[in-house]
């Protein structure tokens, strides 16, 4: 009998199959992910190629018969993109499509996201989550360079009088959040919002910290239920 000779399996471009060099995941890992090219990006989403076709091959000839513009790309319907791809399926379209969807989603949160041009626009932002409380909360605003809140934090609950707050813990959170400047608010169950000693003192601490850190302390603001103290506008920060 004569030895069956058995046919060299496909490779189907995967992503394990690339050269190390040529891996979009752990140059992410390594570089970030804005450090890949569109091509790449889409190779993720793919996670394979066609016999013969790097995963990477076929995501460039996609984005080239697309003009290289991703804006095309994202107006196909999943049907079309199955039926103009080959080598791209249903559960392959629609992970594009789910990816396009989240970026979509993404840009309209952040062009509702508030931008903060005076403590008006932070009273109005956190009264309803403070001005009724019978204890005392601190939460830090994180602001991008342009003044627009890119996340609310509560850092601290404490009690009727008071409250503890880290400043470790405060410029962490910005760090983290790549804030370029922070406002802090806090509230005073007793309604009355002219600012301790302690609110003085900590005040002084986060805005020197900052300056070491370049992260801006723009405002420290008190609410209450019926009015606030802006430190910025009263000139004592």
């Amino acid at each position: 009998m004569s030895e069956k000779v058995q046919e060299p399996q496909s490779r189907f471009g995967r992503i394990s199959d690339l050269d190390e060099s040529d891996k979009p995941r752990e140059k992410a890992l390594k570089h970030g992910i804005s450090s890949l090219s569109n091509a790449e990006l889409l190779a993720i989403i793919f996670g394979s190629g066609l016999p013969g076709k790097s995963v990477i091959q076929l995501s460039q000839e996609i984005l080239a018969s697309c003009d290289n513009r991703l804006s095309r790309l994202a107006r196909m319907s999943i049907h079309e993109v199955v039926s103009k791809f080959n080598g791209i399926g249903p559960a392959k379209a629609i992970s594009l499509a789910a990816a396009f969807a989240l970026s979509d989603r993404y840009a309209n949160e952040v062009d509702n996201d508030p931008i903060i041009q005076n403590s008006a626009d932070v009273e109005r932002l956190m009264r309803p989550r403070l001005g009724r409380l019978n204890y005392e909360e601190f939460w830090v605003l994180m602001l991008s360079r342009n003044n627009r809140v890119i996340y609310e934090e509560r850092l601290s609950k404490g009690g009727v009088s008071s409250t503890v707050v880290d400043p470790k813990l405060v410029f962490k959170s910005a760090i983290d959040k790549l804030a370029s400047a922070i406002i802090l608010v806090h509230n005073h169950p007793s309604g009355n919002c002219r600012p301790s000693t302690d609110d003085d003192r900590l005040t002084q601490r986060l805005k020197d910290g900052g300056k070491l850190l370049d992260i801006s302390v723009l405002d420290h603001i008190i609410i209450t239920e019926n009015n606030k103290f802006s430190y910025a506008e009263e000139n004592r920060l």
